[in-house]
């Protein structure tokens, strides 16, 4: 079988990029736990601090080892406890330091072997706030005197960007998306109304406006995956998806939102800059967004262009583009199936 037009082969080369990307998806399946750990220290008197370290674990006896280490003038005026709380050991403290923690120096020892960021947050009795990102080349910190705005903004940004690009699920129905919308203005629309969508929803379950809970939630979004694949491999051009795909990303947007809001209320908020804090969050959601969108755009234009020189007849061509198309989508469905029974059976766990 020879195929002479261009549109053919572009839209050979889209699909072949998205079986090399779904041939990738059990590794994405068992990839690395990308929750930061999380230190809180809040001011209780003059010189004395309350302090809370979350480690990321997989289990009660999984955690990460990771260890704070204070300066020599720090001592402990109650020693730490420790809890296992929503796949995460929780120590709590308090520490004391004559004249204060400001311009003391804080190490997150073990931070620089792994693949870990720390978000740490130091909450003062005036009500400012200091919020730094920590990561393995930058594994410590010095309290400032005063904390600024541009901080926040950077350090929730880049959680918003890595959460994106964590969250295999939410890329995996961008992805749905583009593949129903193409990428023309209908692609626009479909993915301008998921943003504002899952904005909204982000915004009111932070605020504790509207909260639902999360296990479930967490399900369902595995399902608008399963619901936009089998859509797909349908190809029913009159399936709802395809007819309303506006009022379907918007429909699964809203349920998406309370998933990242979720995650950002592990992650902890600034309550002195709570709304900067929350909208640099959906400001690096939304990078992250577009950019894998980019990148996937640019990757099908540039395999487009490189699919001009294959020779007619060559064994490429011999393959049904339907069933490179239909594979692509079974990955998707298969793994999006094996999320949604993972989370049913966490009900019970």
């Amino acid at each position: 079988m020879e195929y002479s037009s261009i549109n053919t082969s572009s839209q050979w080369t889209g699909k072949l990029l998205l079986l090399s990307i779904f041939v990738l998806l059990p590794w994405f399946v068992g990839a690395h736990e990308s929750r930061p750990a999380y230190l809180e220290l809040s001011q209780t008197g003059e010189e004395s601090y309350d302090v809370i370290w979350k480690i990321p674990a997989k289990g009660p006896g999984q955690r990460l080892s990771l260890n704070l280490r204070f300066s020599k003038e720090i001592q402990y005026s109650s020693l730490p406890t420790t809890t296992y709380i929503n796949a995460a050991h929780v120590e709590r403290s308090s520490i004391k330091r004559e004249g204060g923690l400001i311009g003391t120096e804080i190490y997150i020892e073990g931070l620089s072997r792994t693949m870990t960021d720390a978000l740490v947050r130091v909450e003062r009795l005036d009500g400012t706030t200091q919020t730094t990102r920590l990561s393995p080349d930058k594994p410590s910190f010095v309290i400032q005197e005063t904390p600024g705005s541009w901080d926040v903004s950077k350090t929730y940004t880049i959680l918003g960007v890595q959460h994106i690009f964590g969250g295999i699920d939410h890329l995996l129905f961008v992805t749905c998306l583009l593949l129903v919308a193409g990428t023309g203005r209908k692609l626009l629309v479909t993915i301008t109304g998921f943003t504002l969508a899952h904005s909204v929803t982000l915004a009111m379950a932070t605020l504790d406006i509207l909260r639902l809970p999360i296990p479930p939630v967490e399900a369902v979004i595995a399902l608008s995956v399963v619901f936009l694949a089998t859509e797909i491999a349908r190809g029913d051009k009159k399936g709802l998806t395809y007819r309303y795909p506006v009022a379907v990303s918007i429909s699964f947007g809203l349920l998406h939102g309370f998933g990242f809001a979720a995650v950002l209320n592990e992650i902890g908020l600034p309550q002195s800059d709570l709304p900067l804090a929350l909208l640099f969050f959906n400001v690096g959601v939304e990078v992250g967004q577009l950019l894998f969108i980019a990148i996937l755009i640019f990757a099908f234009r540039i395999l487009t262009i490189s699919a001009k020189r294959i020779p007619r007849g060559s064994f490429q061509s011999a393959i049904s583009i339907k069933r490179a198309e239909l594979l692509a989508t079974y990955a998707i469905g298969a793994v999006a199936s094996f999320w949604l029974l993972q989370r049913v059976l966490g009900f019970w766990a």
